[in-house]
């Protein structure tokens, strides 16, 4: 499989064809947050047009709030961060990336102060990253292979079924337009880490074809200096060919494939170096495949509305080995999903069924405590939102699941937009979410798998109520136009899982309701101002989520305070410069003890020659600001450590260059 993914790239990058000179085309929306050093230019509206609420409408019709990181933030992104989206996803003020491991490199993703199992992860509006599947490698998708990412904040199970309790991330990749595109992009950071990535589009009257294919390669570096590495040793390839079959105007479908090979081994330096002795002898190694297919089919104008029918199969294999301990296993995951959008009058309906489908099986070597299952989930869904007014919507939606394990969810939702005035929007929403038992989360991949024990017979689901508010107001004074954003969250969990010791064995871990609920209350707060080609942005959120137990204990690692700012200038088809700053606070480790506040700091130049070449100087982490500075990061033995757990950097201060041809 390597040795096709390789040729693949060689294909890619050797095509001979005159692609399109791509010029930007700006979008920015009332709700649309900018990524790193990149706030993007006033456009119309009607441009940002989103596929994650099923009904494909304008951004600034919607009743819930949706923020966009639209094509020119990924064009930008590509050359900062070639390698991931773990970067551009940090930089949102509700979003916090936790780094999971010092040897691995593993992170977990974190909206609205509550943990990662509880935001679902979409690919073209698929959950392909359930499971063991979702937690290793999952941020591994690189920008330049995407057309935009939608992020949902709330309750959106009643669209998406479980686990969209604290909102949605879904990955939109791109298509091909009117015109050939051919990008090739080269990266190196003082980390040691080399991206070189290739994409290319192309139209060919009833058909078209975008292919996606990458290589990221790192060598381990010891940041601090004790012996083991911050940063692993990692060999990654990805490969994503699309094929697009236009059979008429009005029909299309799309067959597609993706595969990721990662190779990941971090630890002992003098072992990485093939120096191992009987003292340094520790490696954590992380070796994955994945594999996915999936088939698209659209039939618009179909009795007034449009039916959408889409399908996608994909297995993951991992073998995770840290020491002697051995997790190694295989998913097989399914998803199946036929709905129907139609416009009616003063009504947009949706209606649709799904079946999803989780198979784990232990491969041989595996010297977990965890067991086999099969997991199979039907659902049905139906929304409508009713236009009572120019100025007013109402949506409301139901969803009914049946799980083969944990039986029936029955999920209702309610959301309202008002406009009063052009300038200013008003969206409330509230829902109810569930996300059923599952032994692979951020959770317990902090913990660790080896102790963990099986799900036991009587564990029940967890279940959410939530409400969000939101204000949005857009205008100009003089010169400068002005976008100020407030929300308002709240979330209820009730019956949390977590993993505590067995009372009948010490040695063992097991996964167990609680008595008491999760509490997340929070305010999202952000301006943008703009004048000519200089653009500012400043974002606060401040989020209280809290164990409704005893002694009010905190979430670990959710800041309750995170500021970030941005200042980009522009010289238009030239320069564009940018700094970035954000400080996190308040956030406390599993103890419940606070951890030191930090600041991050980021800077870049970008200069464009011509039409066909762009060139990125990057610097993260300007101020080195790290976890390892003053504290150690492993505790033991060094032929059997055990690692802190993380809540800052650990890879200290990074510069990269890449180049970028548009050809």
């Amino acid at each position: 499989m390597k040795q096709i993914l390789l040729s693949a790239i060689i294909l890619c990058a050797g095509i001979g064809i005159q692609a399109q000179n791509r010029v930007p085309v700006p979008v920015k929306d009332t709700t649309q947050l900018p990524s790193k050093d990149s706030i993007s230019k006033v456009s119309d509206l009607n441009e940002v047009v989103i596929s994650s609420t099923r009904n494909n409408s304008r951004i600034e019709d919607l009743p819930m709030k949706v923020e966009v990181l639209g094509k020119e933030d990924m064009i930008e992104e590509s050359g900062i961060k070639p390698g991931n989206v773990a970067s551009i996803l940090g930089d949102l003020s509700v979003i916090h990336i936790q780094n999971t491991s010092a040897v691995s490199g593993n992170n977990a993703i974190r909206m609205q102060g509550l943990d990662g199992k509880y935001t679902q992860l979409l690919r073209d509006g698929v959950p392909v990253y359930e499971g063991l599947s979702g937690n290793f490698g999952v941020l591994a998708i690189p920008p330049l292979d995407l057309k935009q990412i939608e992020i949902i904040k709330g309750s959106v199970s009643t669209l998406y079924g479980g686990g969209a309790i604290a909102g949605i991330i879904n990955f939109i990749a791109k298509t091909p337009g009117n015109k050939p595109e051919l990008t090739i992009l080269a990266n190196r950071s003082t980390l040691k880490e080399t991206n070189v990535n290739a994409y290319y589009a192309e139209r060919y009257g009833k058909t078209g074809l975008t292919l996606f294919a990458g290589v990221t390669t790192q060598n381990p570096v010891d940041v601090n200096k004790d012996g083991f590495s911050d940063v692993p040793r990692l060999r990654q390839y990805l490969l994503h060919p699309r094929f697009f079959w236009y059979l008429n105007p009005l029909t299309t479908l799309v067959a597609g494939y993706t595969g990721t090979i990662e190779k990941r081994e971090g630890g002992d330096m003098q072992v990485l170096d093939h120096r191992a002795d009987n003292v340094h002898q520790y490696t954590e190694v992380n070796n994955s495949e994945r594999h996915s297919a999936d088939l698209q089919f659209t039939r618009k104008n179909l009795g007034g509305g449009t039916l959408a029918i889409k399908g996608v199969g994909s297995f993951f294999h991992l073998q995770n080995d840290q020491g002697t301990f051995a997790l190694l296993g295989n998913q097989t995951s399914t998803y199946a999903e036929a709905s129907y959008n139609k416009k009616s009058g003063k009504h947009d309906w949706v209606a649709g069924l799904n079946n999803t489908g989780e198979m784990y099986r232990r491969a041989k070597g595996d010297s977990t405590l965890l067991g086999n299952y099969t997991y199979n989930t039907m659902g049905a869904f139906i929304q409508d939102g009713y236009h009572i007014t120019d100025q007013f919507m109402a949506e409301a939606g139901l969803r009914a699941d049946y799980h083969n394990v944990f039986g029936w969810y029955v999920l209702p939702r309610l959301a309202f937009v008002y406009k009063p005035v052009t300038d200013l929007s008003l969206r409330l929403s509230g829902g109810t979410g569930y996300k059923s038992p599952a032994i692979f989360t951020a959770q317990t991949q902090s913990v660790g798998y080896r102790n963990l024990l099986p799900l036991s017979a009587g564990i029940k689901s967890e279940r959410s109520q939530g409400i969000n508010f939101d204000g949005n107001y857009h205008t100009s004074l003089g010169k400068v136009d002005v976008t100020l954003n407030q929300a308002l969250y709240y979330t209820h969990i009730k019956d949390p899982i977590l993993p505590v010791m067995n009372e009948n064995d010490h040695n063992t871990v097991l996964l167990q309701n609680m008595p008491y609920a999760v509490n997340s209350l929070g305010t999202d707060t952000y301006l943008r101002f703009e004048l000519d080609h200089l653009e500012l942005y400043l974002g606060y959120n401040h989020t209280v989520s809290r164990y409704n137990n005893t002694g009010s204990t905190n979430i670990a690692f959710a800041p309750q305070d995170k500021f970030a700012s941005t200042l980009a200038y522009e010289i238009a088809d030239k320069w564009r410069f940018g700094i970035e700053n954000s400080w996190i606070g308040n956030q406390y480790d599993y103890n419940n003890q606070k951890t030191p506040n930090y600041w991050f700091w980021a800077a870049m130049i970008s200069r464009q020659f011509g039409e066909h070449v762009t060139l990125v100087l990057n610097g993260e982490n300007i101020f080195d600001a790290r976890q390892g500075k003053n504290t150690p990061l492993f505790t033991g033995p060094v032929s059997n450590p055990s690692f802190a757990t993380l809540w800052g950097p650990i890879d200290g201060r990074t510069i990269n260059m890449s180049v970028k041809f548009n050809l």
